[in-house]
């Protein structure tokens, strides 16, 4: 019976130690991260096509459905990292946020001015990599294939980022485009941690590079759904849009 026993533990430990392997292997029939990363850069209209953007004009307008509430917004954006956004809702007022490439700050009609510190201030910098879409593997040191799932009835080829600092994200590239079409984060807010789905729609190409004009993000709290008119590159920007008012 001892033999027996024996016998079966060794041919327990077998089997699972064999499930592991298999398990550790990737599937075969997804693309690898470079694969996924260097098709996403050529639908995006290529590495070159890309580094002639040196600056960024977005103005459009955005809709909170859960609120009833409407409004405008307008962003500027200059490379390599600075960043600023406008945005008016009518019946709340004008939300603001910058970054000059160091100090991130906020101001709205509820919390005033303040600067981003921690988690929050670790995400602003990676979002505003103004070539963030040719340096992923530079912004985030860990990335793996995770599967492939549905966005809307399209397949989509999913992938698990982890950025230095700051938590793990989930991006979704559609399995025929390239093109990215939803992405997954958690944020620090001032309210604490919120995870937000983001997704990209309606691509469109402006001087050599495609662009999504149609954004929706959805929050526990509520969704915003943005669409932007006025594309605009390697244009002139004040640089004191970036930088934190006075208090």
């Amino acid at each position: 019976m001892k033999r027996t026993t024996t016998m079966l533990v060794i041919a327990l430990a077998m089997a699972a130690y064999a499930f592991a392997q298999s398990a550790a292997k990737p599937d075969a029939s997804l693309p690898s991260v470079d694969q996924v990363l260097d098709k996403y850069v050529q639908a995006l209209g290529g590495k070159s096509n890309i580094e002639k953007q040196t600056s960024r004009l977005n103005k459009g307008t955005l809709e909170i459905p859960a609120f009833g509430a409407s409004g405008t917004f307008e962003t500027y954006e200059q490379a390599p990292n600075k960043s600023s956004a406008t945005i008016d809702i009518t019946g709340f007022g004008t939300i603001r946020e910058g970054y000059d490439g160091k100090v991130a700050w906020s101001q709205d009609p509820q919390s005033g001015l303040r600067e981003k510190s921690g988690l929050e201030l670790a995400a602003t910098k990676l979002e505003n990599e103004f070539h963030r879409n040719i340096k992923l593997k530079q912004l985030y040191p860990k990335i793996i294939v995770k599967g492939k799932e549905k966005v809307g009835e399209n397949d989509a080829i999913v992938l698990e980022a982890t950025p230095t600092e700051g938590a793990v994200e989930q991006w979704y590239f559609d399995a025929a485009s390239g093109l990215l079409v939803r992405q997954d984060a958690e944020r620090e807010t001032p309210q604490g941690k919120m995870a937000i789905q983001t997704f990209f729609d309606s691509y469109r190409e402006v001087d050599g590079v495609k662009i999504p004009v149609v954004v929706r993000q959805v929050s526990p709290v509520f969704t915003v759904n943005m669409k932007t008119d006025e594309i605009k590159h390697n244009i002139q920007v004040d640089p004191t849009k970036f930088a934190k008012p006075a208090a």
